[in-house]
């Protein structure tokens, strides 16, 4: 008999080995996928939230055939009339239809919300893995830079950007990120602290693997869960922010929808019209609390501390 012939079984042996243990991977992924929707499912308030998250992105969509009037539409014969079968959620002071402006702001709030999420999230990832990962003077300046954002209070570091980029949607978007990072950063830094002595990385440092690949192939993926659950519980906050900014008048400008602009605007009527602040103001109040019940599930389900 050749030696071919007395090597196959053995080949065959390791390939279904191998099978075997690609299946058992397969499954533990699958059955800790489950577990978690399962954990999330359970938590009401977080399902809750969610289910406004996908209705607030499916009015965003579907803002043309939702919305009942041009939103920036001006009727002046229409001004400050009160909620009615016409005009759902009334009319602002230039007869324009709130609640077709609220649906179309639906979309400017979950444009500032995806900007800064995919701008914040990575920078402040990867600021932090490499800032834990070298240590020694490395990080001693990355983490003086961050102590030097974080010493300011967040919206006052945001209103100084502003006023040096100039009003507008896209200024408040880099403003809100610029300012959005420090926190990630951090967080990131101390999962890598942790876990960068660890004999996996040992291993796969042993193993000839470069500081670039360790960090971006072994410790961004450990520190993703707990980095995605603070940008979530973030995003609350950047609504508030950008809803803040547009008060102030530094965010998106007129004639855009946006709600905080509008609820800015609707100040001066609000003791005899009161629906033009209440209208806006409360879907700021019910999109940020949805991020924070959201962010909550996430954490219960994906943060390691928690359980």
């Amino acid at each position: 008999m050749s030696a071919e012939a007395h090597e196959a079984p053995a080949r065959r042996k390791k390939v279904a080995f191998l099978d075997r243990e690609a299946t058992s991977v397969a499954e533990a992924s699958l059955q800790r996928l489950l577990n978690g929707i399962y954990a999330f499912l359970s938590n009401g308030l977080a399902v809750v939230g969610f289910a406004i998250i996908l209705l607030l992105i499916a009015v965003a969509i579907f803002a043309p055939w939702i919305a009942t009037h041009d939103p920036n539409l001006q009727n002046l014969s229409m001004a400050l009339k009160p909620p009615s079968a016409h005009n759902w959620f009334g009319t602002d002071e230039y007869g324009r239809d709130i609640f077709s402006r609220i649906v179309y702001g639906s979309r400017v709030t979950l444009y500032i919300v995806t900007l800064v999420t995919i701008t914040v999230g990575p920078l402040g990832l990867i600021i932090g893995a490499v800032s834990g990962y070298y240590g020694g003077l490395v990080d001693m300046i990355v983490m003086r830079i961050t102590d030097l954002f974080l010493a300011f209070p967040g919206l006052i570091l945001t209103l100084t950007f502003v006023a040096i980029l100039g009003p507008g949607l896209e200024q408040a978007v880099l403003a809100i990120a610029l300012t959005g990072w420090p926190a990630i950063a951090r967080l990131a830094r101390a999962e890598t602290m942790t876990i960068r002595s660890s004999d996996y990385i040992a291993a796969t440092r042993l193993q000839g693997a470069s500081s670039l690949r360790i960090i971006f192939g072994s410790i961004i993926p450990v520190c993703l869960s707990s980095v995605i659950v603070r940008v979530t519980l973030g995003m609350a906050s950047v609504i508030l922010t950008a809803a803040g900014l547009g008060f102030l008048g530094l965010g998106a400008q007129p004639p855009t929808p946006e709600w905080g602009a509008m609820t800015s605007a609707g100040r001066e009527y609000m003791l005899d019209s009161w629906w033009i602040v209440t209208a806006p103001g409360i879907a700021i109040m019910i999109v940020s609390l949805a991020f924070n019940l959201f962010g909550d599930g996430l954490r219960d389900v994906l943060d390691p501390k928690s359980k």
